[in-house]
């Protein structure tokens, strides 16, 4: 009987020779190691998902391996000071990287700078790794000539470019009517002045004040011989988060022949996509420029930028104020077209300041270097 209210108490005791464990332990030990595999099979089991987080952001003024990112041959340089600094996302789960665990995704949906999302919201079904990397590098290098032409043109130079016809959107009004190959070479639109077209901005001008559904004529070079072909436009697609912006497309993609009076090479590696664009484009122009337009801050950004400097939205906007603000940044330039989504998304101590163009970006910047920052506009009111 003593051994019996022993047991009772301190949990073991014997009967005919055998250990007595109370079904309490028992219970919690089989539980735990239910657990124990359940956390195992989470962290190998791989799931259709990928993982958005914070990436690297560079610094567009600064050395990088010894060689400066952005060297400029043909034109006088000017040093300067403070930063002007790229921002990147990366991706886990990619096609040819090692998938996303059950257990690294709720890591990811319980941690606030990270984001869940379905692969195939982010990446083509039967995409290959190498076709991701030389897709994201061909975007790499048009963004550094769209950067190197709208700051070149910011500064004062004159850039020569013919508007080549690369591609032609299926089912978009000029599919069947303007051919890969055409040089455009003027636009009218339904009820307006024909504009001669010798620049990316000379087309964009007129499209950005063109509603959706116009009738523009569009005059071409089509094998040597100058044609005119009518054109429905059709309003430009942007994520569902991202503000739209205003005017119309034709519909077609341009590769634009240009003639660099300025020879600018970057040195940068392991960063693909578009959205570096609008730094690149800032480090050009304080490079070219007297004086330091940074002042000493440290200014982060992101945002494409096309040939006429106009600045587009991008995506994973909320994972590059993080990655901003923990490099040192206390400023972000942000597309206007973003400025929506950053709201209850700033770190503390980040100031997000919307952009639309490479001018208003250059006028942000110029300021913050002068110490008048806090009167410019911010995404957050």
């Amino acid at each position: 009987m003593i051994e019996q209210e022993t047991a009772a108490a301190g949990g073991v005791g014997t009967r005919d020779g055998e250990s007595l464990v109370p079904r309490r332990a028992v219970t919690l030990v089989v539980s735990g190691a239910l657990v124990a595999l359940l956390l195992l099979v989470m962290a190998m089991v791989p799931l259709p998902y990928v993982v958005q987080q914070p990436g690297p952001t560079v610094d567009t003024l600064a050395e990088h391996d010894g060689e400066p990112l952005i060297t400029v041959e043909g034109a006088e340089t000017y040093p300067t000071s403070g930063e002007l600094r790229l921002t990147t996302v990366s991706y886990l789960g990619g096609p040819g990287f090692r998938p996303v665990s059950a257990l690294r995704a709720l890591g990811a949906w319980l941690d606030g700078t990270e984001v869940v999302l379905p692969r195939e919201a982010v990446y083509p079904e039967g995409v290959s790794r190498e076709q991701l990397e030389d897709q994201s590098s061909a975007q790499m290098t048009s963004s550094q000539t769209n950067a190197t032409v709208a700051a070149l043109t910011e500064v004062g130079y004159d850039v020569p470019m013919v508007m080549t016809v690369g591609e032609v959107a299926e089912g978009s009004g000029a599919d069947g009517v303007i051919r890969p190959g055409d040089v455009i070479t003027s636009v009218q639109p339904a009820g307006e002045a024909r504009s001669d077209v010798a620049d990316f901005a000379d087309l964009v001008g007129v499209l950005d004040v063109t509603p959706p559904g116009t009738v523009v004529r569009v005059g071409v070079d089509r094998d040597g011989m100058a044609e005119v072909v009518e054109v429905t436009t059709t309003a430009p697609v942007t994520a569902p988060d991202v503000e739209a912006p205003q005017g119309s497309l034709l519909g077609v993609g341009l590769l634009p022949d240009v003639e660099l009076p300025v020879d600018v090479s970057f040195d940068i590696d392991n960063i693909g996509g578009p959205s570096a664009g609008t730094m690149f484009a800032l480090g050009i122009i304080d490079t070219l420029t007297p004086g330091e337009m940074t002042g000493g801050e440290v200014v982060a950004g992101t945002g494409t930028v096309d040939l006429a400097g106009g600045v587009g939205a991008i995506g994973g906007i909320r994972q590059k104020l993080v990655g901003a603000r923990r490099d040192g940044a206390e400023w972000f330039l942000a597309p206007a077209g973003n400025c929506a989504e950053v709201v209850g998304h700033v770190p503390d101590g980040l100031r997000v300041v919307p952009v639309g163009t490479l001018a208003e970006a250059r006028a942000a910047v110029e300021e913050i270097g002068t110490g008048g920052g806090d009167g410019l506009p911010s995404c957050t009111g």
